[in-house]
């Protein structure tokens, strides 16, 4: 039953709560109103021991900079709940050209390149690594997909896929989502397969938490799973997951709207959450 717990936390949400509601688009940048973009880049700061606050005042840096610019980049934070201590920096597009113009936008002004320049030898001084990768959204293996609306809390799964196994791989998560289609049909998640970064066949499964208690909610879900997939489901999907997963890792984030830079739309959707430093906002009223 190891398989299940991948989803479990995506087991009895409400989809109008998370994915299902009717809200802006609050992915960053996306190409639709509903959910998640296709295209998703994670930066990922990891960070000194006993320096988690000062790297927190240290992003206001950079997200000072692109006010006052009224640059295009925009993006989400989370801080990790488990594992080493670092932060993820989210930003949607809905195409990697998409990507590369707004890198060009930001290039083409010198004031703001140098204020992210300095904002970043300041800010590498509390690192101790940084990578970065490009998803993309796969909606075959994902269920009841939507938006962030609401969302504090993130639980990540990362799977990485043996080399070769790929078709067992999806034939695994099909599995399960028609398991949960069955037995928990309010179940949300969203898949992203790597397409760059450090690791090949690497898949994320991502689910959205209005609040902790939820996630202790959903860990009593697995029994309502196992009987909608019965016995001969359950036999498959272990054959399945044995045959093709190589490994798995599941950690818990918090949303960090003091490091976030996030779509207007968000911020008008939840603005006591959201709101922006009073810095951001003076930098702003300069332009």
């Amino acid at each position: 039953m190891t398989f299940i717990k991948v989803f479990r936390c995506a087991a009895i949400l409400s989809a109008v709560c998370f994915f299902g509601a009717n809200g802006p688009s609050t992915w960053a940048q996306n190409d639709r109103d509903d959910g998640p973009p296709k295209f998703l880049v994670i930066q990922r700061e990891f960070v000194k021991a006993g320096k988690a606050p000062l790297h927190a005042k240290s992003e206001a840096a950079y997200i000072r900079a692109l006010a006052a610019a009224k640059a295009k980049p925009r993006y989400i934070a989370m801080t990790a709940l488990s594992g080493t201590p670092r932060a993820l920096f989210f930003s949607g597009y809905p195409s990697l050209a998409a990507w590369q113009e707004e890198s060009k936008s930001v290039e083409k002004d010198a004031t703001l390149s140098a204020a992210l320049d300095r904002a970043s030898i300041a800010d590498g001084d509390l690192l101790t690594e940084f990578n970065q990768s490009v998803w993309m959204r796969r909606d075959d293996l994902s269920f009841n997909t939507g938006n962030l609306q609401g969302a504090r809390f993130m639980e990540i799964v990362t799977f990485v896929v043996r080399p070769g196994h790929m078709h067992e791989w999806e034939e695994l998560v099909k599995l399960v989502i028609g398991g949960y289609k069955k037995g928990l049909p309010d179940a949300n998640w969203v898949t992203f397969q790597q397409l760059y970064g450090t690791s090949g066949g690497a898949f994320l499964a991502i689910t959205k938490l209005k609040s902790l208690a939820e996630a202790d909610q959903n860990m009593s879900s697995d029994q309502k799973f196992v009987e909608a997939l019965g016995e001969d489901g359950m036999k498959k999907l272990e054959e399945l997951e044995a045959a093709c997963v190589e490994s798995r890792q599941t950690n818990l984030f918090a949303f960090s709207p003091v490091m976030s830079y996030p779509p207007d739309a968000l911020v008008k959707a939840d603005p006591d959450y959201w709101k922006q430093p009073k810095a951001v906002s003076a930098a702003k009223g300069t332009q």
